[in-house]
């Protein structure tokens, strides 16, 4: 029996989109507009629950634990783009966070939509990777029913990680499942397709999980992403102004600061500040976690008046 849907929140008929197939460019550029700022106010009412996910996820995370997210179609897209890209950004390496999507990575380009009807289709990728307490999966369905990852949270839950579903519709949390974030959106402008409101607001919930949890193990200071990979001229050229910034000097001074770390910008940053070598610099971050904010000098108070 194929189950009924129709009263899924992200299924539902928009009341207020019935002239999309006759609108005009500009009609539909509006009512697409309009719609998006439904998107923040659902990541309002989201809030607490993602701040208890992050806060349960958090000391696992900075012990070594990972990261696991599993989708299907859109979710799955969003899951592995999310985190393709916490390596360049965090200097991370990519089993730190983990995208799974239904299907393989073939169905990044090529649909598979019959793979998230398999609650047990993401078993064999899980075994692989042998969850463990200290770890976490994120199952992401913006209809919240997906059986893939219904199953997938199972297993985790039995293997000891700390679980969480993300959806887009007020539903029931699945077996297995610790932590229910649900990011209200509503229904979509053209009936059913989540790759819309639900899938902007799915990016945006995965990019404040993942930037939160590296911001709270050490990887961010301030708000400078002091460990970005220097691989390319655009992160070089903002490698050095984050060192310009933290540790004064030209332009080329950074530059040369960098190169003398090996790319690094934080140990560029700690090898300058406090006169240190290469090695002696990278022993002090490492003894304090990666944490730039634990070697650097504290400034003096400001003067009163």
């Amino acid at each position: 029996m194929i189950p009924d849907r129709s009263h899924i929140l992200t299924e539902q008929v928009h009341p207020g989109s019935h002239a999309l197939g006759s609108a005009d460019p500009a009609g539909i550029v509006a009512l697409m507009n309009a719609e998006q700022a439904a998107v923040g106010r659902a990541m309002e009412q989201a809030a607490s629950a993602l701040a208890s996910f992050i806060a349960a996820v958090e000391p696992g995370f900075a012990a070594g634990g990972r990261l696991v997210y599993v989708g299907a179609g859109t979710s799955g897209r969003l899951a592995v783009l999310d985190a393709s890209e916490v390596g360049p950004t965090f200097c991370v390496g990519p089993d730190r966070v983990i995208g799974i999507i239904a299907g393989g990575d073939r169905c990044l380009r090529e649909p598979s939509e019959g793979a998230e009807d398999d609650p047990a289709g993401a078993l064999a990728d899980l075994a692989r990777l042998a969850l463990r307490p200290g770890d976490a999966l994120l199952g992401i369905a913006a209809g919240g029913t997906t059986p893939y990852v219904h199953g997938a949270i199972a297993a985790a839950a039995a293997a000891g990680a700390i679980t969480g579903l993300l959806t887009c519709a007020p539903v029931a949390a699945p077996p297995g499942c610790g932590h229910l974030i649900v990011v209200p959106t509503g229904p979509e402008v053209l009936t059913g397709s989540t790759r819309l409101k639900a899938g902007t607001a799915t990016k945006l919930a995965l990019n404040t999980i993942s930037t939160a949890l590296f911001a709270r193990t050490g990887h961010v200071h301030g708000n400078l992403m002091v460990d970005v990979r220097a691989t390319n001229a655009k992160l070089r050229d903002r490698a050095a102004r984050i060192i310009m910034r933290l540790a004064g000097g030209d332009r080329d001074t950074a530059f040369a600061r960098l190169d003398a770390a090996g790319g690094s910008a934080k140990l560029a940053v700690a090898m300058a500040v406090l006169g240190l070598d290469r090695v002696t610099a990278a022993a002090r971050l490492a003894a304090a976690g990666g944490r730039l904010a634990a070697v650097l000098p504290v400034p003096p108070p400001s003067s009163p008046g």
